[in-house]
């Protein structure tokens, strides 16, 4: 027996609506920074005499706001767990814009000296905070809303707030560098971006406080209250999680550790290795990111409309099989200095990063029982924010530096998309799981959706 939606058609729409746009504007905030310190953030708050050196500097401020996800991951999947899927929802999209749209006003190391790095840097702690709890309530709310029978394809529209954040603020960033002087865009093109911010933030949240809370959230904390006026006792979300779902925890930190290498090597890192390495104009990276990202938000709903089908695993297999492959072929097609060949080589790579990311959404929010989601699922997400997304940048830039060569990184690539697989085919498949009934309550194998339910 599959859990059925108490919304209308018409209200899970809305719901995910509300979930892609929000996280499409959250995505673009923590985006807009990897791509200004992979293009300005190195000469303008960290300068050196070696452009590497500084990129890498920039990066490793990059990498802080992956440190602090977790921890907001823990803090927005408590209260997520104990009050609901929707408030820490508009407090994650009001902490993100807010450290954005102050980072446009910043001044840099040439106005006030070293406080520029540190203040850039706070701002930066905000931003993944914000991130750290925004992942989990956005799939969760959209995949508690739906029916079993659809849950991959709808809950995958909130990952494709990641490629439409990318593709949003890689597109302004290449519009800016087609209109403005090189000179113009260092000195005070590239705050627009970040001012933006604020305007996308009350449109982001005039949509969000519309929707309605999650219907199987609101049925748990009512069988939670009637337990505690039992007597009984009831432990934090984030010790239960660990003490009878870790396993769950790093089934998702593996299913997501080659997803998240190879979209920040695809994408962040991608900007360094054109401009710096092969020293093509700024633009080339830009635009070739840019098709692939519009490829990639449209192609990440049909994944994870596929997984309803065939399963979640079958797919995420797909995905990491081929990018174990594909980071051998990636460098050579972006070493031919062809635009056109770049695009193909990142929007291919992209296309496999979200047989990974499309089911992803789904498959972690059915691994975790409701009482726990939100905890679970943003502790197991953001911990691999931290071994891989965080680190991608930084050990890509250091082994160039070190090797002058793309190799080492491919075969980087390529080990974690491995890791990945391997994960994966050990996960038990989740498809057509309750998410009103506990662990407790089902038996070994998951309840099957009948074919002519599924998408």
């Amino acid at each position: 027996m599959s859990d059925t939606s108490t919304q209308p058609r018409s209200g899970i729409g809305r719901i995910v609506g509300a979930s892609l746009i929000g996280t499409t504007i959250e995505w673009y905030d923590f985006f807009l920074y990897g791509s200004a310190a992979a293009l300005v953030f190195n000469t303008l708050f960290f300068p050196t005499a070696d452009p590497l050196v500084g990129t890498l500097i920039a990066f490793i401020t990059y990498a802080i706001g992956f440190a602090a996800r977790p921890l907001g991951g823990i803090v927005f999947g408590h209260f997520g767990d104990k009050i609901g899927r929707k408030k820490l929802l508009v407090l994650s999209l009001l902490m993100m814009g807010g450290a954005t749209f102050a980072m446009g006003l910043l001044p840099t190391y040439g106005t006030i000296g070293v406080w520029a790095p540190i203040l850039l840097t706070v701002l930066r702690l905000v931003q993944g905070f914000a991130l750290g709890g925004e992942w989990g309530g956005a799939v969760l709310i959209v995949s508690e809303h739906g029916g079993a029978e659809h849950r991959g394809f709808w809950a995958s529209w909130p990952q494709a707030g990641a490629p439409g954040g990318n593709l949003l603020a890689t597109g302004v960033l290449a519009l800016l560098a087609a209109v403005q002087s090189e000179a113009d865009f260092q000195a005070w093109g590239w705050r627009i971006p970040f001012l933006l911010s604020g305007l996308l933030v009350i449109i982001g949240l005039w949509i969000r406080v519309s929707v309605s809370e999650s219907p199987v959230f609101l049925e748990a904390r009512a069988k939670a209250e009637a337990a505690s006026v039992a007597g009984a006792r009831e432990e934090a979300p984030v010790v239960e999680v660990f003490r009878r779902s870790w396993r769950e925890v790093l089934s998702a930190i593996g299913t997501r550790f080659g997803e998240n290498i190879s979209y920040y090597i695809l994408t962040s890192f991608l900007l360094v290795y054109v401009t710096v390495h092969l020293e093509l104009p700024k633009s080339t990276a830009l635009n070739a990111v840019l098709i692939g990202s519009a490829v990639h938000f449209v192609t990440i709903p049909m994944w994870g409309a596929l997984s309803d089908r065939l399963g979640r695993r079958p797919v995420t297999l797909i995905g990491s099989a081929g990018m174990a492959v594909w980071a051998f072929v990636f460098f050579g097609l972006v070493d031919s200095r062809s635009f056109v060949v770049i695009t193909l080589a990142v929007t291919a790579g992209l296309l496999l990063h979200g047989a990974m990311y499309g089911p992803q959404a789904a498959f972690i929010s059915e691994m975790f029982d409701t009482k726990v989601r939100y905890s679970g699922a943003s502790m197991g997400s953001q911990l691999a924010s931290i071994l891989a997304g965080a680190l991608a940048p930084i050990i890509a830039v250091e082994l160039l530096k070190d090797y002058g060569s793309s190799t080492p990184i491919s075969v980087y690539l390529s080990a974690a998309a491995v890791i990945t697989t391997i994960t994966v085919a050990v996960t038990r498949e989740t498809l057509g799981r309750d998410l009103r009934r506990g662990r407790d309550e089902e038996t070994a194998a998951p309840p099957a959706v009948p074919a002519g339910d599924r998408v």
